[in-house]
């Protein structure tokens, strides 16, 4: 494996983890009512588990409501359980073939609860990255061992790895910022 192929799967991988928390952190909480709310969780519906997107239109209506809409009206009380379920302290109310759920204000403990949450989830994906820091570096370390590659060429893939992991975290720090300060804003 050339150096230049274990550098792009360094950065395909750290891109993924990126990704992922950006995901993530669209499911949780904020002052305003998103679709993404609530589209992941999983509800139980004909004998299997499938997400609420996968069996219902989500819509937002207001600023702080949503709108969910099965597409089989059967549906709905499995959807109105999996809410409740889900611990995002949501209260869906069924009315007639909907469900309807109104986001109270978040308190400042909530809000921090979420800040918490949010921390957990970026430092999660922090990990990942030094972790696919540490793959690339051993490979590089490898490859320079079994020879064909001298060392100061080795030693720059090493400093373009550390580079580009500078890079990815600091990206997550910017996504933590930036959701960080939607929830606190009132």
């Amino acid at each position: 494996m050339a150096l230049d192929d274990i550098l792009l799967e360094a950065e395909e991988k750290m891109l993924k983890s990126e990704e992922h928390l950006v995901h993530e952190l669209t499911g949780v909480r904020t002052g305003k009512a998103s679709p993404s709310l609530v589209e992941n969780i999983v509800i139980e519906v004909y004998g299997s588990t499938m997400r609420i997107r996968e069996a219902a239109t989500i819509t937002c209506p207001e600023s702080r409501s949503l709108l969910i809409q099965p597409w089989d009206t059967t549906n709905t009380q499995a959807i109105e359980k999996g809410i409740l379920k889900s611990n995002l302290g949501l209260n869906p109310s069924v009315q007639g073939k909907v469900i309807r759920i109104n986001l109270p204000e978040l308190s400042t403990e909530r809000r921090q609860e979420f800040v918490k949450l949010v921390k957990k989830m970026t430092e999660e994906a922090r990990v990942a990255i030094r972790h696919n820091r540490r793959e690339a570096l051993e490979l590089a370390k490898k490859v320079g061992k079994d020879g064909g590659v001298t060392e100061d060429d080795v030693e720059a893939a090493e400093k373009e790895v550390q580079k580009l992991t500078d890079q990815y975290i600091g990206k997550l720090d910017a996504h933590l910022a930036t959701k960080e300060k939607e929830i606190m804003t009132v």
